[in-house]
This record gives structure tokens, sequence and C-alpha cells, in this order.
């Protein structure tokens, strides 16, 4: 049972690491249709990195930040957050990988091997949670200037590459669960209580004496040792 826990932990948590990337690098953090403008641009969506426009000719130009510093705190913040969570989802998949049980690396000590697998579910759960906190974050800042009345530049809506996200870090976190759970399921087992029915032999002097033979006189009648006074 704790070798198929620790599977579906490793699998769910390497999933959730490559959707890391595709979060990351998505183009649609946040889109807004502005249909029907002055403005040439139909469609205007933004990332971490980069914001970009979608003619109604079909051609997209996109144009990175200029400046890390001249970004909002909030950016820069989801951009360290969501590169922490990939650095995290590498480094747990490879200690998940070394162990699993039914893997050869890193040696036969199921002990040790379980609590490596224990590590890279810590590492998978802290990942989820640093991914999410940036998505949720930067979601929160869509929403708030969207429904700002006085917020004078365009209002954005959330993006496919958010909910990628959060589906990510919820396949992370319950990865990482399921490897610390399976770590801790190992451990109870660690100390098996064995059962041999062990019986203490007779007394030596009782199967000494019971084994003597009897003595007989010449009629073949019995006699014991007392017969004598």
């Amino acid at each position: 049972m704790n070798a198929a826990v620790e599977a579906l932990g490793f699998f769910l948590g390497f999933i959730g690491w490559v959707l890391f990337g595709v979060t990351l690098t998505n183009s649609y953090w946040k889109v807004s249709s502005v249909d029907g403008t002055l403005i040439t641009a139909t469609i205007v969506y933004e990332n971490l990195w980069m914001n970009c426009g979608l003619d109604s000719t079909g051609v997209h130009n996109c144009h990175e930040f200029p400046s890390m510093l001249s970004l909002s705190g909030y950016i820069q913040a989801c951009r360290a957050l969501m590169i922490a969570a990939i650095v995290m989802g590498v480094l747990g998949s490879i200690a998940a990988l070394i162990g699993l049980q039914c893997t050869k690396v890193g040696g036969d000590n199921y002990t040790v091997k379980g609590r490596i697998a224990g590590v890279g579910g810590v590492l998978y759960i802290l990942g989820g949670l640093c991914a999410m906190v940036a998505i949720s974050w930067y979601a929160f800042n869509i929403t708030r200037e969207f429904f700002d009345p006085l917020y004078p530049g365009i209002k954005y809506e959330i993006g496919p590459a958010l909910y990628i996200g959060w589906c990510a870090g919820t396949m992370a976190i319950f990865g990482g669960l399921c490897l610390v759970c399976s770590c801790k399921l190992g451990s109870s087992d660690k100390y098996p209580s064995y059962s041999y029915g062990y019986h203490p032999p007779k007394s030596t002097a009782l199967s000494a004496k019971a084994s003597q033979p009897e003595k007989t006189n010449a009629d073949g009648s019995f006699y014991g040792k007392n017969a004598y006074v």
C-alpha cells in the first residue's frame, strides 16, 4: 500500500511541477477584451514578463516590461514565488524519485528511502503553497482593479493561466501529502513484533527420573528404591 501511495504522490507532484512551468510561461495571466473601442487592438493580455496586444488582423505585438524596479511590488513577488515553486518542484521530484520503494536508486534501505521521499513531499507542498500564494495574489489585484470604479487604466479579467496554476498548486500539495503520509505509514512498521511459540523444557531432574527403568525381582515383581527400609 505504501508503494502505491508513494507512486501516486510522485505522479501528482511531478505533473504539478510541469504545470508550474506551463503557467509561468503562459502569456494569458490577465486578459481584457476592448472590442468596440477606438484603439487598434481588440484583445490585450499580460503575464509576469510582458504585455501583448492582438489586433483585428490577428497580429500579436508583445513588449517586455522595460525595468523590473519600475514594476508593481506584487508582480516582483509573484515572479520570485513562481520561480521558487519551480525550483522546489525540481528538488522534490529528485528526492521523491530516489525515495520511491519501486526504484533501486539510493540502495535497499527502505527506512532511509522513506525519509528521502518524505523530504520530497515537503518540497512539493512548499512549492505548491508558493504557487498558490503567487497566483491568488495576482488574481486578487485583478479583481480589485476590475471592481474599482475609480481605476483609470484598462480593466482585466482572470486569464486561463491562473486556472492552470491553481490546478498545478493543488496537485503538488496533494502529491506532497501522499508522500509524507506514506513515509509515516512506513515508519509505523519499523519494529514489527514476532511470536515464536516458545515453550520451556520440563525439569531435567524429573525427566531423568522418569527415564530410569524400573527394576524387577527374580519372580518378575517390580520394586523401587524405597522398597528397602
